[in-house]
């Protein structure tokens, strides 16, 4: 048997060592490249253009069973703080403006409205109305004033076309993540001054946060395809206003 000399068998291990640690880096090298990529694991709409993205999450607002919308809303001169659940046929929460606060409930075209004594003193410059008014539900007619100018505020459709809109230049502003912890690609109108949405990473590529365009508003929302309850109230709930209702 022929010895196989000492330093040819050094050389050897060297150079398998070598290989292995070689082959150990690359692998290492390909994880941390993984890693670094923002869409890895995500739905993908990241890497599209700017528009796609605002018109797939647009779809998938429209196409969403009910939502939960939540934040402020600058319209007319005036600014409304808005927490409402919406969906096709029905919403139901709060608005306040100007330091008032008062319930909305919409189901199917019938819309009520809830508010408490100092509302209602409000509206009624002072009369003596209140007391019978305090904490029920009004019915608003759908003749009156109010009913087109409530309803909105209930109308998820409506609301939701007239607020997912950035006006301008379309480009995206990196990735992100909201106070829930998602992923989110943003989407900006004229580098912000048209507006910016936040787009989910995860799943159905739902807006989550939309600041617009002008101060007019930041709104988040949560709970998309979440049903809920919206059913008219119990008449023992209910009083008739007996006269135009206020619009602000």
């Amino acid at each position: 048997m022929t010895a196989i000399p000492q330093g040819r068998t050094r050389r050897t291990a060297l150079a398998t060592a070598t290989c292995a640690l070689a082959m150990t880096g690359a692998m290492v090298l390909s994880g941390c490249g993984g890693d670094d990529d923002p869409d890895a694991g995500t739905n993908g709409v990241g890497k599209l253009p700017a528009a796609t993205i605002q018109a797939k999450s647009v779809a998938a607002a429209d196409a969403a069973p009910a939502v939960r919308l939540s934040g402020t809303v600058a319209t007319s001169g005036r600014t409304y703080q808005l927490d409402m659940r919406l969906k096709a046929d029905g919403g139901t929460g709060s608005v306040t403006s100007q330091g008032a606060t008062f319930k909305l409930l919409r189901v199917g075209q019938e819309l009520y409205l809830k508010a408490d004594a100092d509302f209602w003193n409000h509206a009624d410059g002072g009369g003596d109305a209140s007391g019978k008014l305090d904490g029920k539900y009004v019915k608003v007619p759908q003749g009156d004033p109010a009913y087109k100018k409530f309803s909105g505020f209930t109308d998820k459709d409506l609301l939701l076309d007239g607020l997912l809109t950035l006006h301008g230049s379309l480009a995206t502003d990196g990735h992100h993540t909201d106070r829930s912890g998602t992923p989110t690609i943003r989407v900006t109108g004229d580098k912000g001054s048209g507006g910016t949405l936040d787009v989910s990473l995860k799943g159905t590529p739902y807006p989550l946060r939309l600041v617009r365009g002008g101060g007019a508003g930041t709104l988040s929302f949560a709970d998309w395809g979440k049903d809920f309850t919206a059913e008219k109230p119990a008449a023992s709930e209910t009083v008739d206003y007996g006269r135009q209702l206020p619009t602000s």
